[in-house]
């Protein structure tokens, strides 16, 4: 793996039964840029991001987070190597406030047991408040401190997107991965969405692989484009040369005049 390469994904397959969800997939991610990852709905993915997170085991092929094989990892080892996701459909604690909900990760690796805990002593106190100040720093970078003890349940819905990303990034991690965050967005939103994630790679110095939808997003905020269809790379460049490729465009982009599959 190259020194610029944080992530490497090579000849990546996984069945169930007799379908191939992945199918040969090879592509790497730049380390501090935002990669995309694009496609047609049940090009598999989402199943990517399942098996670059541990939810799924490949049936063949490797993944590599830096120098280290994530084969054979469980989830919470993943994330403990650095690499965060959200997903399609929205996971807070919707009667939890939106500063309990970041604090969630940060307070699952705090070194004090249940007895402290319990007892309220002076270490677990101080780790709970360390905790809430670097959630509360991680939700004013995201410009969303002002939602801090409001239910998550009860934000507008670009609100709690921005709470799903706040809350992964409290996981710290080297690697982010968005999947379809814009989805249910319109235009305004998914512009200022655009911002934020640009934002979030510059300021907390984290890779992004991005599944979206709203090509247009997609275009203006990676800076490599991955195409897969039926679970296989069907192309990848940057975005000025996916826009002009002939096999994205009809398998996906669409051509003017014709419907298009985003």
């Amino acid at each position: 793996m190259s020194g610029d390469v944080i992530l490497e994904v090579k000849g990546l397959t996984r069945s169930f039964g007799g379908i191939r969800a992945v199918d040969g997939l090879s592509f790497e991610a730049a380390r501090g840029e935002i990669t995309g990852l694009i496609g047609p709905n049940g090009a598999g993915k989402t199943t990517v991001f399942n098996l670059i997170t541990a939810v799924y085991r490949p049936t063949a092929g490797t993944i590599r987070l830096e120098e280290t094989d994530l084969a054979n990892m469980r989830p919470f080892e993943v994330v403990r190597l650095g690499i965060a996701r959200t997903f399609q459909n929205i996971r807070l604690f919707a009667r939890m406030t939106c500063l309990e909900n970041v604090m969630t990760p940060l307070l699952a690796r705090v070194r004090y047991g249940p007895f402290q805990a319990l007892a309220r002593t002076r270490s677990a106190r101080l780790e709970e408040a360390l905790a809430k100040e670097h959630a509360f720093t991680i939700m004013r970078d995201l410009e969303i401190d002002g939602e801090a003890s409001r239910p998550a349940g009860t934000l507008p819905y670009g609100v709690q997107r921005k709470l799903e990303i706040a809350r992964a990034l409290a996981c710290s991690p080297k690697l982010l991965l968005l999947d379809e965050p814009a989805a249910g967005m319109n235009d305004a939103e998914t512009h200022e969405l655009g911002e934020t994630i640009e934002r979030v790679r510059r300021d907390f110095s984290v890779t992004i692989i991005l599944i979206e939808h709203h090509i247009n997003l997609v275009m203006n905020i990676c800076s490599h484009v991955v195409v897969i269809e039926r679970g296989a790379l069907l192309a990848a460049g940057a975005p000025r040369d996916i826009r002009g490729n002939d096999r994205v465009v009809d398998a996906y982009l669409g051509r003017p005049g014709r419907a298009s599959r985003k």
